[in-house]
């Protein structure tokens, strides 16, 4: 008799254990998560609020003039997963912006232009990769030296607005497919979707992608077994740079002019975007879809303010940055946590 007593709870114990494990979360997905519900609750009071929030057309919108920034973003989700950063892509983006229209200014076409704007961004990438690599340079120090030199060179590139008339942007800029309903989409959100789609695949099926992840984690574990960290890490910094070329060019369809004031400030947005997505900025954890939810946040934001009509612009950066630190408080308990 006593022996069943004794045993019994372990048995009870043993059965509820599973039932247990089955739902819970994986701390991964939770910052993602955060993500969702904030997402979520911004459709509702948008919906709520303004009658024609959640129309095709307003949701089209949010996509077409943040497709730059979704490029942006899928780049610095590669840097930040193996805890690195990235603060010159704002500035590789106007300069490839800056580039494209100077050339078609000066008559060349966009078979040329557009493969130079984005191998500018590629260049300015490469540099910083082997900076880093080679000279055992820090991440941000590196990257802030790409940044004063890539926003020097627009000021020498165009001092002034370049109005870009070439057919080819113009076509790209007012190209429209719908889709259903009101809801359409532009070729530049074709591109920006497109490099989600790549980096996804890269990012989970194949031996860089998860190289990329375990560098994150810990780069001595990483070298320890075996793995290409060198050539990753420059790597990072190639896709990052590449990303920037092509928002350049993005940001060139969508504005048709080159200034070298274009993109002040958003490699800030950008970093945003991935840490409200969910990637955490010590490395090793995140997802490129959460970071196009973190754009998606972004674009909201703004669209609301816009609808409201009464608030300053500048409430945009005070709600980002609140929303921000939540973010990073949310990192921050889910590390104290794994210890």
């Amino acid at each position: 008799m006593a022996t069943d007593q004794l045993t019994s709870p372990t048995v009870s114990d043993s059965s509820t254990t599973p039932s247990r494990r089955r739902f819970r979360i994986d701390d991964r997905y939770i910052p993602v998560l955060g993500t969702v519900i904030v997402l979520v609750v911004m459709l509702a009071i948008g919906g709520n609020l303004y009658d024609n929030f959640l129309t095709g057309r307003v949701m089209a919108n949010v996509l077409i003039n943040n497709s730059f920034l979704v490029v942006l973003a899928v780049g610095m989700t590669f840097v930040i997963l193996t805890g690195g950063i990235d603060l010159s892509v704002g500035a590789v983006l106007a300069l490839s912006t800056c580039v494209s229209a100077w050339m078609f200014t000066h008559g060349w076409s966009a078979a040329i232009t557009i493969p130079v704007a984005i191998l500018v961004g590629t260049l300015i990438g490469l540099a910083v990769g082997l900076m880093i690599h080679v000279f055992e340079v820090q991440p941000f120090i590196a990257t802030l030296a790409a940044m004063f030199l890539a926003r020097g060179l627009c000021y020498i590139v165009a001092p002034e607005s370049i109005p870009i008339e070439d057919p080819t942007i113009v076509a790209l800029s007012t190209t429209h497919w719908p889709l259903f309903g009101t809801f359409d989409i532009t070729p530049s959100g074709v591109i920006a979707l497109a490099v989600v789609l790549i980096a996804f695949v890269t990012l989970h099926y194949t031996r860089f992608g998860r190289t990329v992840y375990a560098i994150g984690g810990s780069e001595q574990s990483a070298r320890l077994m075996g793995l290409p960290v060198a050539r990753t890490k420059v790597l990072v910094y190639v896709i990052s740079g590449t990303c920037a070329g092509i928002g350049g060019l993005l940001f060139a369809v969508f504005s048709r002019s080159g200034y070298s004031l274009t993109g002040v400030g958003m490699e800030l947005d950008a970093i945003a975007a991935v840490v409200i997505g969910g990637t955490l900025l010590t490395g090793g954890s995140g997802f490129v879809l959460g970071s196009v939810m973190g754009v998606v946040v972004l674009g909201l934001i703004q669209t609301i303010i816009t609808f409201q009509g009464t608030l300053s612009s500048w409430w945009t950066k005070i709600f980002i940055g609140a929303l921000l630190l939540v973010f990073v408080v949310l990192q921050r308990i889910l590390a104290i946590r794994r210890r």
